[in-house]
């Protein structure tokens, strides 16, 4: 027997009560789906537009499987973390003294000369990413997609492949994992979940994003470079499905990924520090975020420790793993059909003044006939709706984290 007709299955009332939160109660989301366990034990909820077939656009989870696979790279002596970007990808000329683990890490900041998503076609596109610099040491908001898009190349040079082909053979493949691509087989682009209509308010003006075609990433960077031609960006670009991710979650807790060392290590906090005048930087590791001092800013929930890691993606998903513990959390939706996902304050007002509730949610009139509902600051919901429900389905008692 697999695994799949051995573990105990369940879908317990609190976790449907939490999908149904984010659908049915607030609208938040179109579309959601949850998984929280261990190695033996599974539970799942689905609620609105989605079934267990639904292929998700993963945004930003993506850097985080590549991370896991540069860390495999440097398993097996290809990749060394202490030699510049240059050593590997030489188009990247401004990154001659930046290295490669400076790179994925996030520890210093890395800017293009323009938007990448503001370039005519994929050229003008790859030609701005390769004119990247440094700009010092990375400030309190470190994260950014620049590292991963930069280290695609770094990758494919020290692996001698394209970097979805490095991602197969050393994570999908050794997780069992069928369902990930980079890109979509026509006979399941019917499966992948819409993402447009989209609807944003920057400062006042209103930019609706439609049209886009199922495969095509969301994000508007890899939109422009990868499209549908399966040469994955790096920093998004990954589709996927909850199954292939609930078994790439248990091939890491396993160690059919990584050996313990390099869990922890891509686990180390290498940018979070207090700040003189109160609070905090970013928590980041290699590709990832690791726990926060102060969890309203943390992407790892509560029950996670110091050794776990995790990332969110703009589309609307979470995953966080802790191998010391042995426990993993899945959150899978879409928030952004038919969702107001962006808006910038205009000076002096709040998300009240703007028809929201003070979290973000709630409907926005778009114009005299269409009002939105909002996933803005949806982030801020998990902990109190998906990870609340997690801990209690699986008796996962918090733990405190202090201190750096």
């Amino acid at each position: 027997m697999n695994r799949e007709e051995t573990e105990k299955r369940e879908n317990p009332p609190t976790l449907r009560q939490a999908a149904r939160f984010f659908t049915r109660e607030t609208e938040i989301m179109s579309a959601i789906s949850l998984a929280c366990g261990d190695r033996d034990r599974l539970a799942t909820a689905l609620a609105g537009n989605v079934t267990e077939r639904t292929v998700f656009d993963l945004a930003s989870v993506t850097k985080l499987i590549v991370g896991l696979c540069a860390m495999k790279l440097r398993e097996e002596g290809k990749l060394d973390f202490d030699r510049p970007v240059t050593d590997y990808a030489p188009r990247f000329f401004r990154l001659n003294q930046v290295t490669v683990g400076e790179t994925l890490s996030f520890s210093v900041s890395l800017q293009t000369p323009g938007r990448i998503d503001a370039c005519g076609d994929r050229e003008q596109g790859l030609n701005c990413l390769y004119a990247t610099a440094p700009t010092g040491p990375s400030g309190p908001r470190a994260y950014s997609d620049i590292p991963a898009m930069v280290i695609k190349y770094v990758m494919e040079a020290a692996a001698g492949c394209s970097l979805y082909d490095c991602i197969r053979q050393r994570v999908l493949e050794p997780a069992g994992m069928t369902e990930t691509w980079a890109r979509v087989p026509e006979e399941r682009l019917g499966d992948c979940a819409c993402y447009s209509p989209e609807y944003r308010l920057e400062k006042g003006r209103k930019i609706c994003r439609d049209g886009l075609r199922p495969g095509i990433p969301h994000d508007p960077k890899a939109a422009l470079l990868q499209g549908d031609s399966g040469d994955l960006c790096g920093h998004a670009g990954l589709f996927s499905t909850r199954e292939d991710l609930i078994r790439l979650c248990r091939a890491i807790l396993s160690g059919r990924i990584l050996t313990g060392a390099s869990l922890r290590e891509m686990a180390r906090n290498r940018t979070g520090r207090r700040l003189e005048g109160g609070g905090y930087t970013q928590y980041l590791g290699y590709l990832c975020y690791v726990r926060h001092p102060d969890q309203y800013y943390s992407e790892i929930p509560a029950y996670m420790g110091r050794q776990a890691f995790g990332i969110a993606g703009f589309t609307g998903n979470h995953l966080s793993v802790d191998p010391e513990r042995g426990i993993f959390a899945l959150f899978l939706g879409n928030r952004v059909q038919g969702r107001l996902t962006v808006l910038t304050l205009e000076e002096g007002k709040s998300l009240t003044d703007y028809g929201l509730r003070e979290d973000g949610s709630g409907l926005y009139r778009w114009s005299d006939d269409l009002l939105i509902p909002s996933s803005v600051q949806y982030v801020h919901q998990k902990d109190a709706h998906f990870h609340r429900a997690a801990a209690a389905v699986m008796g996962w008692p918090e733990i405190p984290v202090f201190g750096d």
